[in-house]
């Protein structure tokens, strides 16, 4: 048996060689690992791009601090750990800021304050504050099987393995 690679969108004259009829909050952002790299980079350094000002310091702070109350946390719990192939990602953060998942409480590698996202084609996006780390990987399998989430979850324990503090 040969196992090929499913194409879902052709560069040329796919979803993304254009741009869309409307902005989708959701998905559909197309980026590069250095623009993730920069974006990530400029969290970390208060909305600040090397000295020109992005965003405000309080709007970063509400963008990577954890805007759910109790509640609505053990609901997204519960509701992760009925989805086996996601429950290594996004829904062992706890939380969620404006946008993105936030570290509430440590589970595995990562710090609390960890913030950033896992995406449906496979890529995660962290910042860690704390180690003042970025880490990107941009995998493009998608996140069909728990083999795409385990990937995803290796990744991040190997990199917290080699920080020396």
């Amino acid at each position: 048996m040969t196992t090929r690679l499913l194409v879902w969108d052709e560069a040329e004259g796919g979803r993304t060689s254009q741009p869309p009829a409307f902005q989708g909050a959701g998905g559909g952002l197309v980026s590069t690992a250095d623009d993730y790299h920069a974006y990530f980079q400029m969290l970390l350094n208060p909305g600040m791009h090397g000295s020109e000002r992005i965003l405000s310091r309080p709007a970063v702070e509400l963008m990577t601090s954890n805007r759910l109350t109790p509640e609505q946390q053990a609901a997204r719990a519960a509701m992760y750990r009925n989805i086996a192939h996601i429950t290594v990602g996004q829904a062992q953060q706890g939380g969620w800021g404006f946008g993105m998942a936030v570290r509430t409480h440590r589970g595995d590698h990562a710090p609390i304050g960890q913030f950033g996202w896992d995406g449906g084609t496979g890529t995660t996006a962290y910042a860690d504050p704390d180690n003042r780390l970025t880490g990107i990987l941009l995998t493009q399998v998608g996140m069909s099987t728990p083999d795409s989430a385990r990937l995803i979850h290796d990744f991040w324990t190997t990199l917290y393995q080699v920080i020396n503090n």
